[in-house]
């Protein structure tokens, strides 16, 4: 019996964990915080700024946790991104990614 009951707590957190980031909230939180750099529809402005449309979500996701951390330096980047939750950079990474490269 208590391996049933293991084993179900394990599963729901493995549910709870895995849940999809939600594109919808990356898209609102995208045209606040995002587009003047790289563009209402994911692609950069200008040459300096990279095109996030199509990227992976995980490459995106590392690189904005990257941006948090200080493990990648970028001035701007980590201004934007300190103000970030977890949640709003997994629903960005989802966002970006959805769209066409």
């Amino acid at each position: 019996m208590m391996k049933k009951v293991v084993l179900a707590s394990l599963m729901m957190l493995m549910t709870y964990s895995a849940q999809a980031a939600d594109a919808g909230a990356g898209k609102v939180l995208a045209e606040t915080r995002c587009k003047a750099c790289h563009g209402a529809d994911g692609h950069g402005v200008t040459p300096m700024w990279p095109n996030l449309a199509g990227q992976k979500e995980q490459y995106l996701l590392k690189q904005l946790r990257a941006f948090k951390s200080g493990d990648r330096l970028e001035p701007t980047m980590q201004g934007i991104v300190g103000a970030l939750n977890d949640d709003d950079m997994a629903n960005a990474a989802a966002y970006f990614s959805s769209l066409r490269p």
